[in-house]
């Protein structure tokens, strides 16, 4: 399933005060010399980010181009341009550069698979009849929006992710059907007693090795019960995926 995701990037803005001490005169100096070290930081910071998102732009491909096709139905480069933004903020949270060279062919493979995987559960969810209404679509985008302080930042976000307002009320319909598809159709398997022992023996042993502090099974018992499920329900759907493709007729153009 996709996630919605915006890269929405924060210049962080601060000063550093001199420390107290000192006559008006010197302190002025030190405040003055502090305020220019950050400006100066704020703008490298700022020259690195544009030069981050200009590579980032750059795996972008046209709009209108045909990136794949499954079973009749065209992907198109707008699609594509979406899942790949999601992708690229999803690497960038764990720290890694999507734009290197080692990362831009698995960023592409991953864009492209995550289209086609969804294309398949989309058309065998309309299959089966599931629908969204446009108040659960709007319900939806109005708690996308109270992420944002105002509209105007929202707005911003929404260009940066390279959407425009349909097409993210269609992602948002979309992945309303999908939860709906997955939650009946693809139910997880029981989680036992013995595996989240197993998890949190894992878990455990880690916290030790790094010197933290582990906390009794009872206190994360539910939250590693709640991970095994759902780890266990993307397996299951990754399975499905799967068996659909292979009765599936998947062309793809990029």
């Amino acid at each position: 399933m996709k996630k919605m995701m915006f890269a929405v990037i924060t210049v962080l803005m601060a000063v550093v005060l001199a420390a107290c001490g000192g006559n008006e005169e010197s302190k002025a100096k030190n405040d003055e010399k502090a305020k220019t070290s950050v400006t100066d930081q704020q703008k490298e910071q700022q020259k690195q980010m544009e030069e981050m998102q200009k590579k980032l732009k750059a795996q972008q491909i046209d709009e209108k181009k045909t990136v794949a096709i499954v079973n009749n139905k065209k992907i198109l480069g707008s699609d594509y341009n979406s899942a790949l933004a999601t992708i690229q903020g999803q690497m960038q949270q764990m720290g890694q550069d999507p734009t290197s060279k080692e990362a831009a062919k698995q960023v592409k493979n991953q864009t492209i698979d995550s289209l086609v995987g969804q294309t398949l559960l989309l058309q065998e969810a309309d299959k089966k009849n599931f629908k969204v209404t446009e108040a659960a679509i709007n319900k939806r985008l109005d708690e996308v929006k109270k992420r944002f302080k105002t509209n105007k930042e929202f707005e911003a976000a929404l260009q940066k992710s390279g959407m425009d307002m349909k097409t993210l009320k269609t992602q948002i319909g979309d992945d309303i059907i999908l939860n709906q598809y997955v939650e009946k159709e693809v139910p997880a398997d029981k989680v036992t007693d013995e595996e989240i022992q197993k998890a949190y023996d894992q878990y455990a042993e880690q916290g030790k090795s790094t010197g933290q502090e582990v906390p009794k099974l009872e206190d994360v018992k539910q939250q590693i019960q709640q991970s095994l499920q759902q780890q266990k329900q993307q397996e299951s759907l990754a399975k499905q995926v799967e068996e659909l493709k292979q009765n599936a007729k998947i062309d793809i153009k990029i």
